[in-house]
Order: C-alpha cells, then sequence, then structure tokens
C-alpha cells in the first residue's frame, strides 16, 4: 500500500521553510478552517498578496504555499503586519482551548463523552468540495457553532476526491462534466496516523468482499471531522469508487456508500478509541452506524432488544426530506446481499431484520433509511414547523396507534452559522446600530428591535454595494471562462454578463431532482405575467442547478421542455421587454 509517514501539517505546509519563526503561526492558521469565519484571520493571508489570495480563490494553504521567502520577510518587518498577526493569533488560541461549554458553563468538556454527528456532506468552504447543497450547510454550520459554543463534537463523513458534479455548458448548449480531482496537499486536510505512525486503515467489519478506508481529519475549529476514503491500494477498483463522488447514481454503490459511512464511520471512531454518548445522524444516509452501535452492545453481553433499546435513548435523527422521492430506498436483495452476515451477529433473522426498514404504507418497496432512523431514534426532528407537520404525516403509520399531532416528530428550524454568512461590510454596519457583542447575543429579541434604528439609506447602500460586488464576481467568472477557454459567446451570455443589479433577482439554485420543483414559479401563469408586465418593479429570473446527465435529459424532456413551451406562450403576452429569464446549468 502507497501509505506515507504522517507530517506534523497537512503535506501541502509541511516543507514551508521560508516561513519565519516569527510568523509561523500562520501555518497553525491555514491548518485550521476556524480562519474561514474571521476576517481578521483571512484578513493576515490576503495583506500578504492581494493578487495570490484572489487567484488561490481564498485557499490559505495554496497562499502559503505559493509565496516566495521575500514575503515572508517583509512581513515579519511590517508592525503594522505583526501587530495584526498577534492579536488574530491570540484570539484563535483563547478560543482552541477554552474547555467550558457555554451551552452547559457548569459542565467541564473534560468531564463530559463526545456527541458524536454524522452527515455525509459537510459544506464547509468551497476547497473542500463535500458537499452537494443545503443539507451539507446545515451541517456544516452546525460543527462550527458547535465549535463556537465549546460543544464537545465529533464530526464523520466522507473525503470525496472527485466532489459533487462540476458541470459546464458545452458549445452545443448541452452540458458535460468536469473532471477536477480534489489537490489533498493543497487543503487543509490531515491524514490520521496509526500507532506506527502510517495513515490510519480500517477494516469495514463483516462485509463481503471487504472493504478498507483510510482516514483523514479536518480541524474545523475546536471540533474534529474525520473523513473517509476508499480510494486506496488494498481495495478493488470498484471498492476504491465508493467514495469518489457524492451522491452516486448507482443503486448499489450507493447502498455500499451507507455502509461505509454508517458501519465504517462508527469502526473508525472505535479504533480511534472515542467514547461518545449520543449519536446524532442528519438525514439517513448514515443510519446504518446505529447497526453498528446495536452490535457493539450485543457484544459486551446484551440481547438485541436491550441494545436496540439502549441505542435508541441516544439518539438523535434530523430528517430534512419533506417528499417521498427524497428518502433512500434500497431493494431488498440488495441489503441481503451485504447484510445476510451482518444481522446474526445482532441476533436477528432475515426477516426481523428486514422488518427495520420496512414502511408499512409500501411494505414491499424495500429498505427505507428513513424508516428505520426513525424507528432506532428516541428524538426525531424536522428542521421548520411546516416541515415537522408535513414529517408527522408522512411518518405517522410507523406509530399507528398515535393521533397525526402526537407523532413523535419534533422540528427544530434550521438556522446558518452567523459568521460564516454575514458578509464584513454588513457586520461593520449592524456593529455600529446593534453594538458590538451582539453575534454573541442573537438570541435576544432586544437585539433584532435595533434593526429598526439602522437607516434605510445606510442598509440600502450596503446591500447594494455587495449585490454589485457578487455580480461582479459573476461576470469575472464568465470572463475567466472566456479568457481561458474561448467558450461560445452565446454561453458568456448565459454565465449572467447581463444581469443588472438594479433589478430584482430571483434564483433557482439547486439540485434538478423532480421533487426539487424546479418548475414551481410556471404554477401560476397569471400571477407570473404580472410580475414580468410591472415596468416599474423589474425583476430576473435565474434557474442554476446541477444533474446527472441520464437525469438531465430525462428532465428535460418531462419538465424543461413543457416549461419552455408555457414560457413561449408567456412572452406573447408580453407589451414591453423589461423581464429576464435565464436558463443555465
Amino acid at each position: 500500500m502507497a501509505i506515507k509517514k504522517i507530517p506534523c501539517f497537512p503535506e501541502g505546509l509541511s516543507g514551508l521553510e521560508g516561513i519565519p519563526k516569527r510568523l509561523s503561526g500562520l501555518r497553525d492558521l491555514a491548518s485550521n478552517l476556524w480562519w474561514s469565519w474571521h476576517p481578521g484571520a483571512r484578513m493576515l493571508f490576503k495583506m500578504l498578496d492581494r493578487q495570490v489570495w484572489k487567484e488561490s480563490r481564498h485557499n490559505p494553504v495554496k497562499v502559503l504555499k505559493e509565496l516566495p521567502k521575500e514575503v515572508f520577510d517583509s512581513a515579519a518587518a511590517d508592525k503594522d503586519y505583526l501587530r495584526h498577526y498577534d492579536i488574530v493569533l491570540s484570539r484563535f488560541h483563547k478560543e482552541i482551548k477554552g474547555n467550558t461549554c457555554l451551552l452547559l458553563e457548569e459542565i467541564e468538556e473534560v468531564r463530559m463523552h463526545s456527541i458524536v454527528y454524522f452527515s455525509a456532506e459537510y459544506g464547509l468552504h468551497h476547497s473542500l468540495p463535500f458537499y452537494a447543497g443545503g443539507l451539507g450547510f446545515l451541517a456544516g454550520d452546525f460543527i462550527k457553532e458547535c465549535s463556537d459554543l465549546r460543544v464537545p463534537l465529533i464530526a464523520v463523513g466522507f473525503m470525496y476526491p472527485e466532489g459533487y458534479l462540476k458541470q459546464q455548458i458545452r458549445e452545443d448548449g448541452w452540458q458535460e462534466n468536469i473532471e477536477q480531482i480534489l489537490d489533498r496537499d493543497s487543503t487543509s486536510i490531515f491524514r490520521v496516523p496509526d500507532e506506527n505512525g502510517n495513515q490510519l486503515i480500517v477494516k469495514i467489519p463483516l462485509i463481503e468482499p471487504p472493504i478498507y478506508v483510510a482516514v483523514w481529519k479536518i480541524a474545523v475549529g475546536r471540533v474534529a471531522l474525520y473523513l473517509m476514503d476508499t480510494d486506496i491500494e488494498i481495495n478493488d477498483p470498484w471498492n476504491r469508487g465508493i467514495s469518489a463522488r457524492l451522491y452516486t447514481g448507482d443503486i448499489e454503490q450507493r447502498l455500499r456508500q451507507e455502509i461505509v459511512l454508517g458501519i465504517g464511520g462508527a469502526e473508525v471512531l472505535e479504533k480511534l478509541g472515542i467514547k461518545h454518548s449520543i449519536l446524532h445522524l442528519n438525514e439517513g444516509h448514515a443510519a446504518f452506524a446505529l447497526l453498528e452501535r446495536i452490535r457493539d452492545n450485543v457484544l459486551k453481553g446484551m440481547n438485541y432488544s436491550e441494545a436496540s433499546q439502549y441505542v435508541k435513548k441516544t439518539t438523535v435523527f434530523t430528517t430534512h426530506t419533506p417528499v417521498a422521492a427524497g428518502h433512500d430506498i434500497f431493494p431488498f436483495q440488495l441489503i441481503e446481499k451485504y447484510f445476510h452476515s451482518y444481522w446474526p451477529s445482532l441476533g436477528l433473522d432475515r426477516d426481523s431484520f428486514l422488518q427495520l426498514g420496512i414502511h408499512p404504507n409500501d411494505p414491499n418497496a424495500g429498505f427505507n433509511m428513513t424508516a428505520f432512523a426513525l424507528r432506532v431514534s428516541e428524538f426525531c426532528n424536522g428542521v421548520s414547523k411546516k416541515h415537522g407537520e408535513v414529517a408527522r404525516k408522512m411518518w405517522q403509520s410507523l406509530w399507528p396507534d398515535l393521533p397525526e399531532n402526537e407523532v413523535p416528530i419534533d422540528y427544530i428550524t434550521n438556522g446558518i452559522h452567523i459568521p460564516t454568512w454575514i458578509e464584513p461590510k454588513m457586520k461593520l454596519l449592524f456593529n455600529k446600530y446593534l453594538g458590538p457583542d451582539w453575534v454573541d447575543d442573537i438570541d435576544n429579541p432586544l437585539i433584532w428591535e435595533l434593526i429598526d434604528e439602522i437607516p434605510d439609506d445606510e442598509l440600502w447602500k450596503t446591500h447594494f454595494w455587495l449585490k454589485i460586488k457578487l455580480i461582479d464576481a459573476i461576470r469575472e467568472r464568465a470572463r475567466q471562462r472566456w479568457v481561458n477557454n474561448r467558450i461560445s459567446p452565446s454561453n458568456i451570455l448565459a454565465c449572467g454578463t447581463l444581469l443588472d443589479p438594479s433589478v430584482l433577482t430571483i434564483g433557482f439554485a439547486r439540485r434538478f431532482v423532480t421533487y426539487k420543483r424546479a418548475d414551481l414559479i410556471f404554477y401560476d401563469l397569471e400571477r407570473l405575467k404580472k410580475l414580468l408586465n410591472d415596468r416599474w418593479r423589474p425583476i430576473q429570473i435565474i434557474f442554476a442547478g446541477k444533474a446527472h446527465q441520464e437525469y438531465f435529459k430525462r428532465y428535460i424532456i418531462l419538465h424543461v421542455i413543457p416549461v419552455c413551451v408555457a414560457e413561449l406562450l408567456l412572452l406573447k403576452t408580453m407589451k414591453n421587454n423589461s423581464h429576464n429569464i435565464w436558463f443555465t446549468v
């Protein structure tokens, strides 16, 4: 196996002798994603060389690798730079080393077992393409917030060397997938060492033929995120591809992904000696982790009933999808293929095992991962009040003796990690009128009443400046595509070069799957006519999304073509040209 000795830093930072000792903390900062939500930390890298920072797409590891020694020597002699450097490093070390959980201030972290969080994707930064959309960004924000609150959290996920689908429009107007392999040595990723100093390799238990994973780690502030990678020589070619790309379209490979994520993730924690009190599943993709927790307790002497009850009482499950099409269901024959040697270790037979994943409304559909997770989790929640209502209706059949309003699926409305998403210029405006500590008191309703104190013109000027900055970035990206690839001028137009910053912009940017309802805007054509014909309130609409090639063909035929026909009929009714509708993928 081509497994290397483990360096102290990500490999991209291991050979940077050019950084003087006075600035050695830059390597610590670049090795921890804490920099991604602290503007002062990002500014340290931007101040070294603004152009290199821009060209790196705000990736400090690349910046440190590409800059010559003279730049660091100059910074080490700059009093203004050193003052800013010392302030940022002091804050960084203070936040990373704090021990008390801010949610439970009377309990020190050292007295608590960790909470383990499983997710198929994590939206942390664009240099780490381990996400497809909202589910991943929720997971990324979740672990960042836990870092800020010093919640003792450990996260588990996948290393996707090929990321999610990256696509562009060809000259003929059709989409094509772009191969873009993750350069691990230019990102904030560590290889996790075993007892011999080699990269840790873990075998997935009781699954044949055997599957192995290499273990990586990302420091997200105080939170350790462990990522599994099957692209290692010990695996056969099909197994090597398990973690290649997020949300593969092959149903068997998708099942194998979820086996590795759940059972493999639990085994990795076991090998690392990480004890945890609570397991939190972000959607059903990692639900097989519950099986491994049950098996561990059966090995300790419990029977299946006792072990499953123990696991249930220490499991939290968050479901995201309000439509049946968004939940993973695997054919029974595939489940039998991979679990026939696993269920005896739980003390179950075939029928008892398969029953765990059956949806009562459609018992022949297959093994439903969400139904399984709901059965074996004590606390379940949707991601908004309305979604909680929809989820209780969808899954009531799992609790046939309870009325719909008593189905034990609560809701916790999705939030965001404010330091990640607020633009520094907007933060300065809030600091001015809400006070510099508003971000530490965001649950206080009185803070948000102060929003009315912000003069309308100041708020609007800040918003408009940011909107122009965004559209300029879109145009610059289109310009780069022209310079680098000489793509068709018609494609340049589709990249957003004609967007008007003064016009209300409505965007759809999601995976093009049916249940995302990309055609929702055409459900009420009369209302759409009024919107598009209002010359005093012009709007521009952008449709952008990602799809697997074969799926996208079907989507075009079944959905987009009828939509475009509706649009053409609609355009005939227009009395002016104030509208803009852009389609891109």
